[in-house]
């Protein structure tokens, strides 16, 4: 069995190697900065790890976990592109280094190039990989439809955002680690299992995220606390916030919402205050810990030795119990 950090080692090597010959270069150009950029590559490391439950080679299935990272990237670089969004993991965006239709026209041969690196997988494999690969990225463009959706609305209920958050964030990790599952020759139970594992944790990690962006450090984050206040995104702690508000409370948070001239400082300070008041930061992690005991569920499920579940359960617990 391989740990995580070596899988990662590995699919980064890989993907370090990879050459686009085809032109014009001004297409690729944009698709080698953005893959060169990093990040945690969890959605290929999850597939790997899922395969590596059952087999050992997991070089045999680079194409296809190149394949999720690629489409991966193909969603960040079209989601800066929407939110008008400068930086990417500290570097310039797409849009910003070369122009909006580059982006647009990068980001849709990032797509078709995601579709044939997961067509590389094992021929007996190819419909039920492609079939379920197909379903994932369409739910995730209707995870970001309603996504978009909800920034008009500020009536938004607890379980319509955790549809969309499970759409637009789970359903990739869940489909990375059946994929990972089917390639070993898994049972469709285990496969299963480990789908229902990865989107029960999807929908914890993007809960932590809305947590760490009130309440998180932003060494350790990332990125600058507050910019979901801001913007007022529809975060489940904003949601919580305006279904457990008083009239008072509920009049100032509306006030924070419709002000078009504020200090960002001030707003982000008075509506932390009101989410302290009505304790929504335990509110969050109680409803994270419950999507994590569902995961470690669906993993206890899955028929294989404890022993080769330990570094899926390590990874899990290292992206859980990030510091605040």
């Amino acid at each position: 069995m391989f740990t995580a950090s070596q899988l990662l080692d590995k699919i980064n090597n890989h993907l370090s190697e990879i050459q686009i010959t085809r032109t014009p270069e001004g297409l690729y150009e944009p698709i080698e900065y953005i893959l060169s950029l990093g990040g945690k590559r969890i959605r290929p490391v999850l597939m790997l790890m899922a395969y590596n439950l059952y087999k050992e080679d997991v070089s045999s299935i680079y194409d296809p976990a190149t394949g999720i990272e690629v489409y991966h990237n193909h969603t960040l670089l079209h989601d800066d592109l929407m939110d008008r969004s400068d930086m990417r993991r500290g570097k310039p965006t797409v849009h910003k280094v070369w122009n909006d239709n580059t982006a647009i026209l990068s980001g849709d041969t990032m797509l078709i190039l995601a579709f044939r690196y997961v067509a590389g997988c094992a021929p007996e494999h190819l419909k039920e990989v492609i079939d379920l690969f197909s379903l994932t990225a369409l739910e995730i463009c209707e995870g970001q439809q309603l996504d978009m959706e909800f920034e008009s609305r500020n009536d938004v209920a607890e379980d319509e955002y955790i549809e969309m958050i499970r759409l637009k964030t789970a359903v990739l990790l869940a489909a990375s680690l059946k994929i990972g599952a089917i390639l070993a020759g898994a049972s469709a139970a285990d496969a299963e299992n480990l789908y229902n594992f990865g989107m029960q944790i999807g929908v914890a990690f993007q809960l932590q995220d809305d947590l760490l962006d009130v309440y998180g450090d932003p060494e350790v984050f990332g990125k600058k606390i507050g910019g979901d206040i801001l913007c007022n995104k529809k975060t489940y702690m904003l949601i919580k916030a305006l279904e457990r508000a008083n009239g008072e409370q509920l009049e100032e948070l509306n006030r924070w919402l419709n002000a078009d001239n504020c200090q960002p400082a001030e707003k982000i300070a008075a509506v932390t205050e009101i989410y302290n008041q009505l304790t929504i930061r335990s509110v969050c992690e109680n409803k994270m810990r419950e999507y994590y005991t569902l995961a470690m569920e669906s993993l206890e499920a899955v028929a294989v030795a404890e022993e080769k579940k330990k570094e899926l359960k390590n990874l899990v617990k290292l992206l859980m119990y990030r510091e605040m």
